[in-house]
Protein backbone atom coordinates (compact mmCIF):
# COMPACT_ATOMS: atom_id res chain seq x y z
CA UNK A 1 0.00 0.00 0.00
CA UNK A 2 2.72 2.49 0.85
CA UNK A 3 4.13 2.38 -2.79
CA UNK A 4 0.67 2.99 -4.04
CA UNK A 5 0.10 5.48 -1.75
CA UNK A 6 3.12 7.35 -2.64
CA UNK A 7 2.44 7.31 -6.57
CA UNK A 8 -1.61 8.79 -6.09
CA UNK A 9 0.12 11.23 -3.35
CA UNK A 10 3.04 12.49 -5.60
CA UNK A 11 1.08 12.30 -8.65
CA UNK A 12 -1.68 14.55 -7.18
CA UNK A 13 0.93 17.23 -6.11
CA UNK A 14 2.35 17.21 -9.61
CA UNK A 15 5.66 16.00 -7.82
CA UNK A 16 8.29 14.89 -11.23
CA UNK A 17 9.35 11.81 -11.87
CA UNK A 18 12.90 11.59 -10.21
CA UNK A 19 10.88 12.79 -7.19
CA UNK A 20 8.08 9.31 -7.48
CA UNK A 21 10.89 7.22 -8.02
CA UNK A 22 13.23 8.77 -5.22
CA UNK A 23 10.01 8.36 -2.81
CA UNK A 24 9.86 4.53 -4.05
CA UNK A 25 13.55 3.52 -3.66
CA UNK A 26 13.85 5.37 0.01
CA UNK A 27 10.78 3.50 0.86
CA UNK A 28 12.21 0.25 -0.18
CA UNK A 29 14.94 0.59 1.37
CA UNK A 30 13.78 2.74 4.87
CA UNK A 31 10.45 1.49 5.24
CA UNK A 32 11.22 -2.30 4.38
CA UNK A 33 13.80 -2.54 7.25
CA UNK A 34 11.90 -0.73 9.83
CA UNK A 35 8.77 -3.50 8.73
CA UNK A 36 11.33 -6.41 8.60
CA UNK A 37 12.95 -5.11 11.97
CA UNK A 38 9.52 -5.09 13.61
CA UNK A 39 8.98 -8.66 12.26
CA UNK A 40 12.00 -9.57 13.67
CA UNK A 41 11.50 -8.22 17.22
CA UNK A 42 8.06 -10.16 17.04
CA UNK A 43 9.50 -13.33 16.41
CA UNK A 44 12.22 -12.78 19.09
CA UNK A 45 9.60 -12.26 21.33
CA UNK A 46 8.03 -15.20 20.37
CA UNK A 47 10.74 -17.43 20.87
CA UNK A 48 11.42 -18.33 17.16
CA UNK A 49 14.31 -19.96 16.62
CA UNK A 50 17.24 -17.49 16.18
CA UNK A 51 17.70 -19.47 12.71
CA UNK A 52 14.08 -18.85 11.86
CA UNK A 53 13.86 -15.59 12.50
CA UNK A 54 16.82 -14.17 10.70
CA UNK A 55 15.38 -16.37 7.26
CA UNK A 56 11.96 -14.50 7.71
CA UNK A 57 13.18 -11.32 8.73
CA UNK A 58 15.67 -11.21 5.37
CA UNK A 59 12.66 -13.31 3.17
CA UNK A 60 10.28 -10.39 4.26
CA UNK A 61 12.63 -7.69 3.28
CA UNK A 62 13.85 -9.20 0.41
CA UNK A 63 9.64 -9.72 -0.84
CA UNK A 64 8.81 -6.03 -0.03
CA UNK A 65 11.52 -4.69 -1.80
CA UNK A 66 10.77 -6.86 -4.96
CA UNK A 67 7.38 -5.41 -5.34
CA UNK A 68 8.69 -2.18 -4.23
CA UNK A 69 10.99 -1.96 -7.29
CA UNK A 70 8.38 -2.95 -9.50
CA UNK A 71 6.88 0.19 -8.74
CA UNK A 72 9.53 1.75 -9.95
CA UNK A 73 9.87 -0.02 -13.06
CA UNK A 74 5.97 1.10 -14.00
CA UNK A 75 6.88 4.78 -12.95
CA UNK A 76 10.29 4.40 -15.12
CA UNK A 77 8.50 2.82 -18.14
CA UNK A 78 5.27 4.71 -18.26
CA UNK A 79 4.36 8.10 -18.99
CA UNK A 80 3.38 10.07 -15.68
CA UNK A 81 -0.31 9.66 -15.52
CA UNK A 82 -0.64 6.58 -16.57
CA UNK A 83 1.99 5.28 -14.59
CA UNK A 84 -0.55 6.13 -11.54
CA UNK A 85 -3.03 4.07 -12.93
CA UNK A 86 -0.66 0.95 -13.84
CA UNK A 87 0.66 1.38 -10.15
CA UNK A 88 -2.77 1.16 -8.71
CA UNK A 89 -4.03 -1.43 -11.34
CA UNK A 90 -0.68 -3.30 -10.41
CA UNK A 91 -0.98 -3.15 -6.55
CA UNK A 92 -4.44 -3.82 -5.81
CA UNK A 93 -4.51 -7.07 -7.92
CA UNK A 94 -1.26 -7.96 -5.44
CA UNK A 95 -3.87 -6.93 -2.63
CA UNK A 96 -6.12 -9.08 -3.90
CA UNK A 97 -4.11 -12.01 -5.04
CA UNK A 98 -2.48 -12.14 -1.56
CA UNK A 99 -5.74 -11.82 0.68
CA UNK A 100 -7.47 -14.51 -1.57
CA UNK A 101 -4.36 -17.17 -0.92
CA UNK A 102 -4.66 -16.09 3.05
CA UNK A 103 -8.50 -16.37 2.85
CA UNK A 104 -8.38 -19.64 1.83
CA UNK A 105 -5.60 -21.08 3.95
CA UNK A 106 -7.21 -19.44 6.57
CA UNK A 107 -10.77 -20.53 5.79
CA UNK A 108 -12.40 -17.29 6.07
CA UNK A 109 -15.13 -15.62 3.36
CA UNK A 110 -12.76 -14.70 0.70
CA UNK A 111 -15.24 -11.90 -0.97
CA UNK A 112 -15.39 -10.37 2.89
CA UNK A 113 -11.67 -10.44 3.48
CA UNK A 114 -10.79 -9.18 -0.39
CA UNK A 115 -13.52 -6.04 0.00
CA UNK A 116 -12.17 -5.01 3.47
CA UNK A 117 -8.53 -4.92 1.96
CA UNK A 118 -9.45 -3.49 -1.13
CA UNK A 119 -11.49 -1.03 0.91
CA UNK A 120 -8.72 0.07 3.48
CA UNK A 121 -6.45 0.52 0.36
CA UNK A 122 -8.62 2.36 -1.77
CA UNK A 123 -8.90 5.08 1.42
CA UNK A 124 -5.30 4.79 1.47
CA UNK A 125 -4.87 5.97 -1.87
CA UNK A 126 -7.83 8.48 -1.88
CA UNK A 127 -6.37 10.18 1.53
CA UNK A 128 -2.61 10.43 -0.63
CA UNK A 129 -4.12 11.93 -3.68
CA UNK A 130 -6.05 14.64 -0.98
CA UNK A 131 -2.61 15.55 0.65
CA UNK A 132 -1.07 15.99 -2.60
CA UNK A 133 -3.83 17.73 -3.75
CA UNK A 134 -3.62 19.65 -0.80
CA UNK A 135 0.23 20.33 -1.42
CA UNK A 136 -0.17 20.87 -5.22
CA UNK A 137 -2.52 23.68 -3.77
CA UNK A 138 -0.75 25.32 -0.56
CA UNK A 139 2.88 24.60 -0.79
CA UNK A 140 3.83 25.10 -4.10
Amino acid sequence: MTSMALIAGLEAANAGRASVISALLIAAVADNLTDSLSVHMYQESEHFERKDAFVGTLTNFATRLVVCLSFVIIVVSIPSRMAMVAGMAWGLSLLAILTYILARQRQVSILSEVTKHLGVALLVIAVSRVVGQWIAMHVF
